[in-house]
């Protein structure tokens, strides 16, 4: 399937600095809703007297068996970084098993469902995009 407006249910955008977030509903082909949301940046390749720009784009996407995990994730991270609690990390984060079918898209790839190990450097990475999430609520 691809990215057409007949897939689309609804969208919402927030734009961020040289960033642009994109919060869509879309329905596959037997009906089921999912949520993509897609990170898009604005990078200058060129120079300053020919100036070309291109846009990077990071897509995650959210199915609706996880949305309950995911939105609970959030929550608690969003109240960290609030400072609302206290950034005690369960004793089982420093090697987490992700259940969660959840796929990360580059703007070239296809959605592939994950279910990895992931380490506690990857967890570092993965908070960085939390981070920028925590501005937009």
């Amino acid at each position: 399937m691809g990215d057409t407006d007949k897939d689309l249910v609804y969208s919402e955008s927030i734009k961020a600095g040289k960033r642009i977030y994109y919060f869509d509903v879309k329905q596959s082909r037997n009906g089921d809703r999912y949520i993509a949301i897609t990170e898009s940046k604005k990078i200058n390749e060129g120079t300053m007297e020919n100036p070309r720009f291109v846009f990077e784009k990071h897509k995650l996407f959210l199915y609706k068996e996880d949305y309950e995990k995911f939105v609970d994730a959030l929550t608690r991270t969003l109240d960290v970084a609030k400072g609302n609690a206290p950034a005690v990390a369960p004793a089982s984060e420093a090697s987490v098993q992700v259940e969660a079918s959840v796929a990360v898209e580059d703007s070239s790839a296809a959605p592939v469902d994950a279910s990895v190990e992931v380490s506690t450097e990857e967890q570092a990475e993965k908070k960085s995009f939390l981070d920028k999430v925590k501005d937009i609520f």
